[in-house]
């Protein structure tokens, strides 16, 4: 199973991301949308599970959502603290015990095995700031596998 992963989009749809998610089964975005027509946008290409970010007010977005994909267990959270989590955030962590944990907010691409649970931070999809880089994600997974596959956008 191909799934696309995004973050930080900022009310920005950038015509790349369709070209980089064609084929892709599900897309999981993890907060800071913008606007409900971003989701609309993803909804094109493939079945969407999005998270409310800390720009989003007024989406009628959960802080958390636990999806099941390709016989693995995603936990979507927009800011999550690898180093400091909130006990909010580890609770939840404990009560799901995802496979996946997709975050977002640092605007900063991250992949890393921490126990038995893959943190992937796809990075901002959204608009050029500072000196972020404009990347999205495709986690390939199934039962035996997880790999991930950054994306830069030009």
């Amino acid at each position: 199973m191909k799934i696309g992963v995004i973050s930080d989009t900022h009310n920005w749809f950038d015509p790349q991301v369709e070209k980089l998610f064609a084929g892709v089964d599900h897309i999981l975005h993890a907060g800071d949308v913008g606007r409900s027509n971003i989701i609309v946008e993803l909804e094109q290409i493939a079945p969407v599970t999005a998270v409310y970010g800390n720009t989003d007010d007024g989406l009628p977005l959960r802080e958390t959502e636990v999806i099941e994909l390709a016989g693995r267990k995603f936990m979507i959270h927009h800011i999550v603290d690898i180093h400091n989590p909130s006990e909010t955030f580890q609770r939840r962590l404990l009560l799901a015990k995802p496979d996946v944990v997709v975050f977002g907010h640092t605007h900063k691409p991250f992949n890393q095995m921490i126990g038995k649970t893959l943190f992937l931070n796809p990075g901002s999809a959204g608009k050029k700031r500072f000196n972020d880089p404009r990347v999205v994600a495709i986690l390939h997974c199934d039962a035996n596998d997880l790999r991930v596959e950054f994306k830069h956008l030009e």
